[in-house]
């Protein structure tokens, strides 16, 4: 159940004597030094806020004491302390930033900077009509993770919703809910993954007092019902285990374990079982000096009651994957009552309480991001060392340390879009809409006009001044001029340039097919049918590819040999075929040409399909192994071993009878969600089966390259397979693999 414990009023004006009272109880572990800093900071805040009060009545510097004292409970610096004190300040026109640098010091300046930042994208509206509320929740918790250039700030954020939400019974009933729901999905879950357990737990309890009010009173009368019968029992449990630790010689702390009404809620929801069956609800912490001394409680424990079955977990010998560290236990107390009792040293409780122990991926169920957990990462390694955190050399190493690889921006409407690090407004265009990007004239950043090449930065809002023609230039190509960052980007240019060459590509695409059928002096084809053939939507599209180069004007030509005679003429003529061409015997697919009989078999590198030009290489050992000419392991051949080449060819009754051939393809794409579904499809499609299959995604560059290996029937299939590959959405390169 929440509780606060403050030498602060609820109510009434931080006057001097407030303050003074204040400072006096930080005395005890603060030196002079940090009391008189602090008091510099409040006469400060005074001086700015005067009388004025926040939405909850609340007066305004009173409200930033208790901000200060929730940080100040967390062992953080004076400048944490004095920055929660000026929360709000930079905003206000009276604000003074060289005199807050003069005074306080440059760090406590740069944080309310970032603070003010936090603040005007904290409050944007929720997510556009075609984004999940989960991911534009999950973005606004990224942007606020990424605009904070120290780790303190989030701190201080934390803080200040912790302290409203304490406030919170003192507005209507709307503003409650609307608190509340953001308090849930945006700041304890930043709690949570920074490990921060105090404040997430009674931000959650406070969250379910206002969006479950029903279920947080049944929950508290419950505890509250029974916390005489508890609290005596857990008197009981205290004696006889500080009896037995006296007996056997063991220093430790024991204590009752507070109670979280929102756990117990959710354990309760999670194991579909009502308040009973919740072991936890009675419960002891033991706190020891060594870990061996955790392991001798338990033994006691054990002995004193019994274990339940199922609910042991040693997170000492098996740390969890945050390296929380403890042993758990149930058993059955005295009066045959379930209790729970957790047992660490004291220096695996602060890190527990205080430090990092909270991964959230264990308690989210979130996107796995190795970006955001490095960023996280970095957070909680400064938390661990946060006693340098006034050591200016200290922060430099770690800022060059993290670069965030991506920023958060908003559109005017307040959906937050994700970039990589140095991303431009153009980019940020093509990724609100591909259309919006082509008629992209301008942009503006937070208001002021910029250019189309200025990196953004976080929390930033963008607006996009568009034509209502046109379309993208092509110095936006160029990666001299700067003006995108993003595969994506970069993609939809170069598309929307491919599909205004089309006729440019026609043009050449007739004239190169018409060059090749004047050389080859056979009939024309039927482009309609050729096209059908090569999955083209009719002949201008098969010529405009030939221009683009995708198809071979020679393989169109082919096709007109075999439409010139029915089929029942072609298997005449393969019938009349030889078994094999004037030469030597064949052994396999291939003929080794004026050698004799040797064993052959296809190069692993390049795969050789029927139809490809090859050349044997007589190997020791292994016959002759076959590769295409355009191999790079031919191509690079040393001189001394070019006398081991030797003329092959196909045999073509033994191709027929093959069936199908491996071949790899090698695409290259923009990174998005579907992408290997679609690329599948096409193989799927042309009913070609895949034997193998290799993904990498490049986060840096939002590319994904996939090599896939493919029993493939023929040359003209294969062209088919790339042709259609070329067609799907941000597909930037396919090719043949060698």
């Amino acid at each position: 159940m929440v509780s606060v414990s403050s030498v602060l009023p609820a109510e009434g004006a931080a006057d001097a004597a407030v303050v003074d009272g204040w400072l006096a109880s930080l005395s005890g572990p603060r030196v002079r030094e940090d009391i008189a800093y602090l008091r510099e900071a409040c006469g400060e805040a005074r001086a700015l806020f005067g009388a004025a009060v926040e939405p909850s009545g609340q007066d305004k510097l009173l409200h930033r004491l208790h901000v200060a004292d929730v940080l100040n409970g967390l062992a953080l610096d004076r400048a944490t302390l004095a920055v929660a004190i000026l929360h709000g300040a930079a905003g206000l026109p009276g604000y003074d930033a060289e005199r807050v640098r003069a005074r306080l010091g440059d760090t406590v300046a740069g944080m309310l900077r970032d603070l003010e930042r936090i603040g005007a994208v904290a409050t944007v509206g929720g997510p556009q009509p075609d984004q999940p509320e989960s991911e534009h929740t999950e973005n606004l918790r990224r942007m606020l993770l990424s605009i904070a250039e120290d780790v303190r700030v989030v701190l201080v954020v934390l803080a200040e919703r912790l302290q409203a939400m304490r406030t919170l019974k003192r507005l209507d009933r709307d503003a409650q809910v609307r608190i509340a729901r953001d308090t849930r999905d945006i700041y304890a879950p930043l709690a949570n993954r920074l490990g921060i357990w105090q404040i997430k737990w009674e931000l959650e309890d406070l969250c379910l007092r206002y969006l479950q009010p029903d279920e947080y009173k049944h929950i508290a009368g419950l505890l509250e019902g029974r916390r005489r019968e508890r609290e005596g029992f857990i008197a009981e449990v205290m004696g006889a285990l500080q009896s037995e630790f006296a007996r056997h010689g063991i220093e430790g702390s024991i204590s009752g374990r507070p109670k979280h009404i929102y756990s117990i809620w959710r354990k309760m929801q999670r194991k579909a079982v009502d308040f009973d069956r919740i072991f936890d609800v009675r419960a002891v912490r033991v706190l020891v000096d060594s870990v061996a001394d955790c392991y001798a409680v338990l033994g006691i424990v054990h002995g004193l009651w019994r274990h339940i079955p199922g609910e042991f977990d040693d997170y000492i010998a098996t740390p969890k994957t945050n390296m929380y560290q403890s042993l758990h236990t149930a058993v059955i107390g005295p009066d045959d009552r379930p209790l729970e009792v957790q047992i660490r040293t004291y220096d695996m409780h602060d890190h527990a309480e205080r430090g990092v122990a909270a991964h959230w991926r264990y308690k989210e169920a979130g996107r796995e991001d190795s970006e955001l957990e490095r960023r996280v990462q970095w957070m909680r390694h400064w938390l661990d060392l946060k006693e340098d955190a006034d050591d200016p050399a200290f922060l430099e190493r770690f800022k060059s340390e993290f670069q965030p690889e991506r920023v958060y921006v908003l559109t005017p409407q307040g959906r937050v879009i994700e970039l990589p690090r140095g991303a431009t407004p153009l980019d940020f265009a093509y990724a609100v809409h591909t259309d919006v990007g082509h008629r992209c004239r301008g942009a503006k950043v937070d208001g002021r006009i910029v250019t189309l090449t200025q990196p953004l930065a976080s929390g930033q809002t963008v607006e996009i001044l568009t034509t209502k023609e046109g379309g993208p230039s092509r110095d936006w190509l160029s990666p001299h001029h700067g003006f995108l960052k993003t595969a994506k980007a970069l993609n939809r240019v170069r598309a929307w340039f491919k599909q205004q060459d089309y006729q440019h590509h026609l043009t050449a695409g007739r004239a190169t097919l018409e060059r090749e059928l004047a050389r080859q002096g056979g009939p024309r084809p039927d482009l309609e049918k050729a096209a059908a053939q090569f999955s083209f939507r009719g002949a201008e599209d098969l010529l405009a590819a030939i221009g683009r180069g995708e198809v071979s004007a020679q393989q169109v030509a082919h096709t007109a040999e075999d439409r010139r005679r029915p089929p029942e003429a072609l298997l005449t003529e393969r019938a009349r075929r030889p078994a094999r061409p004037t030469g030597t015997p064949a052994h396999g697919l291939v003929i080794v040409q004026g050698v004799g009989d040797l064993m052959t078999h296809m190069a692993k590198c390049c795969k050789p399909l029927p139809a490809d030009r090859i050349v044997g290489y007589i190997t020791r050992g292994r016959g002759v192994t076959v590769h295409r000419r355009d191999c790079p392991v031919i191509r690079d051949l040393p001189p001394d071993q070019e006398g081991r080449l030797v003329d092959v060819a196909w045999n073509a009754q033994a191709v027929e009878a093959a069936g199908a051939f491996a071949a790899d393809i090698l695409v290259v794409a923009a990174d998005r969600k579907g992408l290997l579904r679609d690329v599948s499809s096409v193989f799927t499609n042309e009913e070609v089966d895949v034997v193998a299959v290799q993904t990498q995604s490049d986060r840096r560059t939002d590319q994904a390259t996939m090599r896939f290996t493919a029993e493939i029937a023929d040359l003209a299939q294969l062209q088919r397979i790339l042709t259609k590959l070329r067609q799907l959405p941000d597909v930037l390169e396919v090719r043949r693999g060698v």
